[in-house]
């Protein structure tokens, strides 16, 4: 199967790394990005009929986590569940709506990346009453949260959902629910 070398305009389709195995999915147009995961720049086109990879992921510790965050939590003045995230130098702040917020690459999601590592549909962030999970929506890459791949994840207020290339940090100024708490517990919110 022929190589294709990341800045080469490839067609559409997916791609998995040499080195790693990471699948991006292409448009037409599209140029083959460096491998997100291992920045490789090597890729061959995948086949639906081939075997089936994982890639692991590993989460941002705590310590790691993006110095704008605690700044852009306390900037926020009404109560409410956020996703919070960094694209193109700026930091956005998304206020979560009750019911279904889309994310991915299509031009019907709410929160939009036009980047080749994001499904058209990746992924939905679920809102009703105090209760926050994101879904996967049959993305390629995959939703992790915490580091961990997941389907559907209740979220608590800090946890980083990672999208694509894109770190994603869920905010609740509702309630603090703290991570491994029982349904239901929840402390005061900062």
């Amino acid at each position: 199967m022929k190589t294709v070398v990341s800045g080469t305009l490839a067609g559409a389709g997916t791609f998995r790394c040499q080195e790693c195995s990471y699948p991006v999915a292409l448009l037409e147009r599209d140029e083959v990005p460096p491998c997100p995961s291992c920045g490789s720049s090597e890729f061959k086109r995948a086949s639906i009929f081939g075997e089936s990879t994982t890639v692991d992921f590993q989460g941002t510790p705590d310590s790691d986590r993006p110095r704008w965050l605690e700044e852009t939590r306390a900037a926020l003045t009404e109560h409410g569940d956020y996703l919070a995230f960094e694209t193109d130098d700026q930091i956005r702040v998304v206020a979560l709506q009750e019911g279904f917020t889309r994310i991915g690459r299509s031009l019907a999601a709410h929160v939009r990346f036009d980047d080749p590592t994001v499904s058209r549909r990746h992924a939905v962030v679920h809102r009703e009453g105090d209760d926050a999970r994101v879904l996967d929506d049959r993305s390629l890459n995959g939703v992790f949260v915490n580091g961990e791949r997941t389907e559907r994840h209740e979220l608590s207020d800090g946890d980083e959902i990672v999208i694509g290339r894109f770190h994603l940090y869920f905010m609740s100024l509702v309630g603090v629910r703290s991570r491994g708490a029982h349904e239901g517990v929840w402390t005061a919110a900062p």
